[in-house]
């Protein structure tokens, strides 16, 4: 439930067309809910404007899809990372309207009442193909954010020409997300080259010395280049959120932070 929604709830109560036994079932999660394995934060949109995100990751596909049962039908989508597609076939039996989405490995539960994304500027961009997964976490959740992704893949520093070719579009960004893995060089040369603020996402893509993405993330971390920030290895969850906030604080008129909260307890 989220402010508006608490909003409209208690004028129905003031002015009768909702009565109290209503407002008290509706509430009655309120701030968070017992499931016995989790305890499920409803109360979180009120405060950040979205709601908790599950990790599917260490959790059995039947407590995912109790999860997600229970965090449907208020309002709001229901996004869940890191889910493998066993655990997607638990959750559909739970909630018909549950999607999979192949490369982001995410399950999402749409809200009927969900605006489509608007394009605020944010520009998710990959240094090679085997990234794509990590990035399309991050793109899936800015866009249910509210803030449409375009995307630039493939362009790696080590055919630098590639990335050249894209100048334009990396320029009339506001956000880039940058998602790369190796010696993850791709965040200090985007940065180099726009005044956009760059997300920095380093993944566990890479050989030997790569170490799981550690080379990667120190890289980033160390960067020469300005008006970086980097999230941890393969967070493209993290990386979209992020960016979605900074999008729509920066768009014209706009006088709120994005509508969504982080991965929590769930």
């Amino acid at each position: 439930m989220d402010a508006e929604a608490l909003q409209t709830l208690l004028e129905g109560v003031r002015d009768g067309s909702v009565t109290v036994s209503r407002a008290v079932e509706a509430l009655r999660d309120l701030p968070y809910q017992d499931l016995g394995y989790a305890r499920l934060d409803h109360h979180r949109p009120l405060r950040t404007g979205w709601p908790e995100v599950v990790l599917a990751e260490g959790k059995t596909r039947e407590q995912v899809a109790g999860i997600v049962a229970a965090m449907s039908g208020r309002g709001h989508p229901v996004l869940v990372t890191r889910a493998a597609p066993d655990v997607y076939q638990a959750v559909v039996t739970e909630v018909a309207t549950a999607q999979y989405h192949d490369l982001a490995r995410c399950i999402v539960v749409p809200d009927e009442g969900m605006a489509p994304p608007e394009d605020l500027g944010l520009l998710i961009v990959t240094g090679g193909t085997a990234d794509l997964p990590v990035a399309e976490e991050a793109a899936l959740t800015a866009e249910l954010m509210g803030c449409r992704a375009g995307r630039v893949n493939d362009v790696g520093v080590a055919g630098l020409h590639r990335l050249l070719a894209q100048r334009e579009r990396l320029q009339q960004a506001r956000v880039i997300i940058v998602v790369a893995g190796m010696e993850a060089a791709l965040a200090s040369v985007v940065s180099g080259m726009v005044s956009a603020p760059v997300v920095a996402v380093p993944t566990s893509v890479g050989y030997g010395a790569s170490f799981q993405g550690l080379a990667a993330l120190l890289g980033m971390l160390n960067s020469c280049a300005p008006g970086i920030g980097v999230v941890n290895i393969d967070n493209g969850f993290g990386a979209g959120y992020l960016a979605a906030q900074i999008c729509r604080m920066a768009a014209p008129g706009s006088d709120s932070a994005a509508p969504m909260a982080s991965e929590g307890s769930a």
